[in-house]
């Protein structure tokens, strides 16, 4: 029983790790199923395109392929329409994937040296910033938004890691095995290995 016990709560862990994973990386999330990044106080619509593979079709965060790539941030709140709104991509060299935090640039030191696409600060008094990169590489990348409010001495970041190409599994396989092994320890716990033998020397009567 105490083995079935700590499966189920093995598993309830690695849903709610998988779910937070789904529904939030960095500054972006899912809210009323529209993707939305928070810069600050302030919200705006995120989508991502990939016009030369799928058209119109839209993707929050993770794109399958290294190709040309568009950003496209519709503003929420008329604040970010006067503000200078900053956009970089960086290569995730940490290597944290989607546990990296803002806090975490301050390791990597001179940002230039990993920036694989920066466009410089922009005020979109429309309300809409597009962004157009060609990726070349499949990995994991980091987007960094900064956006400079004019009554605010330190600019607003939001930062989310995204994945270019084929899924990362992360956690998932070591929690696959970690299943597999209880299940196993389970079953010779409860004389499974007797009774395969007792079924293998019966066979051979």
């Amino acid at each position: 029983m105490q083995t079935k016990s700590l499966y189920a709560w093995l598993l309830l862990i690695w849903l709610t790790l998988y779910c937070a994973d789904v529904h939030s990386h960095g500054g972006v999330f899912l809210e009323d199923d529209l993707c939305v990044i928070q810069i600050g106080f302030y919200k705006a619509h995120f989508t991502i395109y990939q016009p030369q593979k799928y058209q119109h079709k839209e993707f929050c965060e993770d794109i399958p392929h290294a190709t040309e790539s568009i950003f496209v941030m519709e503003y929420l709140h008329n604040g970010l329409r006067e503000a200078p709104i900053d956009f970089r991509i960086i290569k995730d060299v940490l290597d944290q994937g989607r546990f990296f935090k803002e806090e975490d640039l301050q390791k990597i030191g001179d940002i230039k040296r990993v920036t694989v696409f920066h466009q410089a600060p922009l005020v979109q008094q429309d309300g809409v910033l597009l962004a157009l990169h060609h990726f070349k590489e499949e990995g994991n990348y980091i987007g960094i938004v900064t956006a400079k409010i004019s009554n605010n001495e330190d600019p607003y970041t939001a930062v989310f890691p995204f994945r270019v190409g084929s899924r990362n599994w992360g956690y998932i396989p070591i929690f696959i095995v970690l299943i597999i092994f209880l299940q196993l320890n389970y079953w010779l716990m409860n004389g499974g290995y007797g009774r395969l033998l007792k079924y293998l020397n019966s066979s051979k009567k």
